[in-house]
Order: C-alpha cells, then sequence, then structure tokens
C-alpha cells in the first residue's frame, strides 16, 4: 500500500496561521496567574499551538483566534492555573 491507495480528501492550500477556528468555540480558557508556575505545559499540549509563550519567563497566552476550546491545557495544568470558562453567545 502506498499514498496512491488511499481515497482523496480535501486539503487546504493555506497556512493554518490564515484560518481563523477560534469563531465556534464555546468555552475558552483562562489563565489564573497567582496560581501559575509557568511550566508550559499548557503551550506543550496544545494541539492547535494556540498557546504562545513570547519570552523564557513570561506567562503564557493563549491566542483565541485559533483555540478551538479543546481544554487539554487545563487538563495538563498541574497547578490547576487554567479554567475553562464559558463564552458569552
Amino acid at each position: 500500500m502506498n499514498y496512491r491507495d488511499l481515497p482523496t480528501m480535501p486539503v487546504s492550500l493555506r497556512s493554518t496561521e490564515a484560518i481563523t477556528t477560534g469563531d465556534w468555540r464555546t468555552i475558552r480558557p483562562v489563565l489564573n496567574k497567582d496560581l501559575c508556575d509557568r511550566c508550559y505545559s499548557c503551550w506543550a499540549f496544545c494541539p492547535d499551538v494556540s498557546v504562545i509563550v513570547e519570552t523564557e519567563g513570561a506567562f503564557p497566552k493563549v491566542d483565541l483566534n485559533h483555540c478551538k476550546g479543546c481544554g487539554i491545557c487545563a487538563t495538563e495544568c498541574s497547578k490547576q492555573a487554567i479554567t475553562m470558562v464559558r463564552e458569552d453567545l
């Protein structure tokens, strides 16, 4: 079996940075800086690369244009510094 045997599927020709996916999110992560120890587990585990660390030692930020609200960052946070909050609809 090789790639030619796979079924055809739609493929995006644009960079994922140009495609905003956060519009359909129903919950969003909120960071409590008092609890955050800046271990960056949230950054390491985010499947959408929506957690951003601008400089070493800085608090992580969430790019809400790309965050889908999956909650993996909150689950992986050992200090429970991230809570998932319902979006206003």
